[in-house]
């Protein structure tokens, strides 16, 4: 009888989460009996004792909003990446009974934005100052990019990724949310922002056809702005992407086996009736 072992993706909301489609295509695809992975409604404040009361069947977390930074601070050791930007997505049970924190967001978008062609040297602008932008900004590095602007609403958000930038090597420029068209103009454009609150650039913004615009959000898909970048010839990077890559990171952490990308991306697809 296959050993049972269990994973989970948690946040709040998470009804909405398509990490359970992706993991649990790739176990069947991977041959793993006895392995699943649900989801779990978890504020910030509750995930310590959450993570204290899994038992040894469960192998690992994939942690979203609001709880990123919860889950560094509940581990025992982390990776370099996950220290510099300051929040993990992924916790990994180790032999010990203690968790190992890691953040395969960082890795995804690299993976999906060397994909589409981004090189060294390029211009990164970033739409939004959150959690996702923390990621951004170390990603841009990893892509020896030349610097980073981070676009925002609010200049303190600016001045909170700055330890980050620091701490990941790569020049951070603050700019606010009405420069948001001129700074456009980079070669690679990453918006990080809640829905909608990017629309109203769809139809100002004078798109060059080199851009990447990587927008992390996909549903609903495409946003505003992702349709005037593609019509406008531009490559385009979606959220559905990025989950997919930072899926792969999380399956293979978790089962300490290559991850069935293919078999995962068709379920991914099925489900969003792609």
């Amino acid at each position: 009888m296959a050993v049972a072992r269990r994973a989970a993706v948690v946040g709040k909301p998470i009804a909405h989460s398509l990490s359970p489609v992706i993991h649990n295509a790739g176990y069947a695809a991977a041959g793993l009996a006895g392995w699943s992975y649900t989801r779990f409604e978890c504020a910030e404040s509750e995930l310590p004792a959450l993570v204290a009361g899994l038992g040894p069947e469960w192998a690992g977390l994939s942690v979203t909003m609001p709880g990123k930074e919860a889950a560094l601070a509940v581990a025992a050791a982390a990776s370099p990446v996950a220290t510099a930007v300051g929040a993990a997505n992924t916790l990994v049970r180790r032999p010990d009974g203690t968790w190992y924190a890691d953040n395969t967001d960082v890795a995804g978008m690299v993976e999906v934005l060397a994909d589409a062609g981004v090189r060294p040297d390029a211009t990164v602008t970033v739409l939004g100052a959150g959690g996702t932008a923390r990621a951004a900004v170390a990603a841009a590095a990893q892509l020896r990019a030349r610097a980073v602007t981070v676009v925002a609403r609010r200049a303190e958000a600016i001045d909170d990724l700055r330890p980050v930038a620091g701490a990941v090597g790569v020049p951070l420029v603050g700019a606010s949310w009405a420069q948001a068209v001129e700074h456009a103009a980079a070669d690679v454009v990453i918006s990080t922002v809640p829905k909608g609150v990017a629309d109203p650039l769809a139809g100002t913004v004078a798109w060059h056809p080199a851009t990447v615009l990587f927008d992390a959000l996909y549903d609903p898909w495409p946003t505003p702005l992702a349709a005037a970048a593609h019509a406008a010839g531009c490559r385009i990077v979606s959220g559905l992407d990025l989950l997919l890559a930072q899926a792969v990171g999380q399956f293979e952490q978790f089962t300490g086996v290559p991850a069935p990308r293919a078999a995962m991306a068709a379920a991914l697809a099925a489900a969003r009736g792609d």
